[in-house]
């Protein structure tokens, strides 16, 4: 069974950093990673993605402050949060193109709530 634990999430103050981590287990075969996150009352969002061959792609709200990257070898993604809002305020998910024995699959994390708030 195909499994995504994220980590790294907590309280930071405005201008903070935060570095999120979720690595994938039950398949070798991981595509498309990406970050999501929805805030309170709000609809989920893409946040960033990678591909398996390190394309990246960013909502414009998180350019220039956030930086997806991703561990092949660890079947892992990383999100690293810099110069941290209180609208960045959400619990993040993970999300994953995987390949198993019965065919692709978007497989979702359980999140990680994200706090900025002085």
């Amino acid at each position: 069974q195909v499994q995504l634990v994220e980590s790294g999430g907590g309280l930071v103050q405005p201008g903070g950093s935060l570095r999120l981590s979720c690595a994938v287990s039950g398949t070798s075969l991981v595509y498309d990673m990406r970050w999501y996150r929805q805030a309170s009352g709000k609809q989920r969002e893409p946040v960033a993605g990678i591909t398996s061959a390190g394309t990246t792609n960013y909502a414009d709200s998180v350019k220039g402050r956030f930086t997806i990257s991703r561990d092949n070898a660890k079947n892992t993604v990383y999100l690293q949060m810099n110069g941290l809002k209180p609208e960045d305020t959400a619990i993040y998910y993970c999300n994953a193109l995987v390949y198993t024995a019965g065919g692709y699959s978007n497989v979702w994390g359980q999140g990680t709530p994200v706090t900025v708030s002085s």
